[in-house]
């Protein structure tokens, strides 16, 4: 450590800081088990490297440069000029990407050739080798890294998806209502006049083809005769009690409601825009659902608009006629080679960042992004197609992370 004090008294006054973890390769070349210390920091910001009477003090520069290694190193406490020596890095970064650098002299010290791109997270090799003499240190420098065990994610709710193609689609937001549909709603009468006897079905009762509404005592034949449903649904209107006669008027409305009519108002502005054939995603009370707009009419009324039809399916009895709703219709998609899903987006220091996953793992991944359709972003730069990605409460990762304090520091 004497030579390592000389070292830095010639040098320049040195900063301590946390965690260092330094590799010692007495055998020129043999790589050796890491053993814990201190971070000794040099004079210029960087981490001092040490075996014997070398020093090496390397730093990511990023003074309105963008981030890049520099180098410099000492002999016994005398400084080296940067064509003396000769330096590589490699960094190991999670998911498995390796980013080799080579450096080469300027000025008082070696420069790396490339950018470290963010984030700063990384196992650190650095091989330096003077006079035919090589060195070697290992270390972890991680930043925006979350370790979680899986019973914690599941508990966190975290979900993830895989970052991949896809399109981005260009939408309209319109407004409507569902309604019944007129082709499938049954308006019964009797087929021969007389006198209803009986009644079976109340409003809102449900009913099957076939199933017998009412007995109706016939004027001519003075027989009775059942008036059956049509069709399976609903009896939503009802005008038949025992005792009455039946006259010419309709009895009983059936409708079936496993299918319901979509009707949303497009005002003349983005009429071109409309055709028929495109997506819609219904929307109302947290409940969604998908078709295609089957055909456009125009809308009766003094304002000048269109009417949108469509058909909702309604199997599962969760939408009722006259519901409101909004309708999001796709109007153009494009392709993207990457994309995310919106709530993945973190902020992160200056950044827009998603987490990605590898195994335990979680680290923030700063991303430049290009267009978006509300609901997915294409990303132009730093995820790649394959990473698995935190969608859901992500934030949980970052509160971790400011909990922690995790700072910009290499």
């Amino acid at each position: 450590m004497n030579r390592l004090i000389k070292s830095l008294l010639l040098l320049a006054s040195l900063s301590i800081s946390s965690l260092a973890i330094a590799h010692e390769d007495h055998d020129h070349g043999d790589e050796q088990e890491e053993h814990a210390g201190e971070i000794i920091k040099g004079p210029h910001n960087g981490r001092l490297l040490e075996e014997g009477d070398f020093v090496v003090e390397l730093a990511i520069f990023e003074q309105g440069v963008p981030p890049e290694y520099r180098a410099w190193a000492t002999l016994d406490g005398q400084p080296l000029k940067p064509n003396e020596w000769q330096l590589s890095v490699q960094l190991n970064r999670l998911g498995g990407a390796i980013d080799n650098f080579v450096f080469k002299p300027q000025q008082d010290f070696l420069r790396g050739q490339g950018v470290v791109e963010e984030p700063h997270s990384f196992d650190v090799k650095v091989t330096a080798t003077y006079k035919g003499k090589r060195y070697q240190w290992r270390y972890p420098s991680y930043e925006g890294r979350v370790e979680l065990s899986p019973a914690i994610a599941k508990a966190s709710g975290l979900t993830t998806a895989v970052a991949g193609k896809g399109t981005l689609q260009e939408r309209i937001k319109l407004y409507g209502n569902l309604v019944a549909d007129p082709l499938r709603i049954s308006h019964i009468q009797a087929r021969y006049p007389g006198l209803i006897r009986s009644v079976k079905p109340t409003i809102g009762a449900s009913v099957k083809a076939g199933e017998v509404l009412a007995m109706v005592e016939s004027n001519e034949s003075l027989r009775e005769y059942p008036l059956l449903s049509p069709i399976d649904g609903r009896v939503v209107e009802r005008h038949a009690n025992a005792g009455e006669f039946t006259a010419d008027r309709v009895l009983f409305s059936v409708l079936d409601e496993r299918v319901l009519e979509l009707h949303l108002q497009v005002f003349p502005a983005d009429a071109s825009k409309i055709k028929a054939g495109q997506p819609v995603e219904v929307k109302a009370d947290g409940q969604i659902a998908t078709t295609r707009i089957e055909y456009i009419t125009p809308r009766h009324g003094e304002t000048p608009t269109l009417e949108v039809h469509a058909p909702v399916d309604n199997n599962a009895g969760t939408w009722v006629p006259n519901q409101s709703v909004e309708g999001w219709i796709t109007t153009a998609e494009t392709a993207v080679a990457v994309r995310i899903d919106r709530r993945a987006l973190q902020t992160f220091r200056d950044w827009q960042v998603v987490f990605i996953k590898v195994g335990d793992s979680y680290e923030i991944r700063p991303l430049e992004l290009g267009r978006s359709d509300g609901n997915y972003s294409e990303v132009l730069g730093g995820l790649n197609a394959g990473d698995e990605y935190v969608v859901e409460n992500a934030y949980v990762l970052k509160a971790d992370l400011e909990k922690s304090g995790a700072s910009h520091d290499h």
